[in-house]
């Protein structure tokens, strides 16, 4: 999977998860560019993320990831 395949599944996850169409995030996007994203969004995201690619992020890598990019780096390390 490229990292452009697994950007467009995310963006289509956070529109879902975040009822907005008009969602696009990038390699920078963070919590602060989405105007819902709070804890409970941030729970639901990635459970979303992890039945689509069908992984499990370890409570370490979503404390730190800092942005969508660094999201998308554990996704590809982990469906490989």
């Amino acid at each position: 999977m490229t990292r452009e395949e697994v950007f467009e599944s995310v963006n289509e996850i956070f529109r879902d998860v975040f009822d907005d169409d008009d969602i696009t995030v990038g390699e920078e996007t963070t919590a602060e560019d989405i105007e819902d994203w709070d804890s409970l969004e941030h729970i639901n995201l990635i459970a979303a993320i992890e039945k689509e690619f069908g992984m499990k992020f370890t409570m370490g890598q979503v404390v730190s990831m800092k942005n969508v990019g660094e999201m998308v780096d554990i996704i590809l390390k982990q469906v490989d």
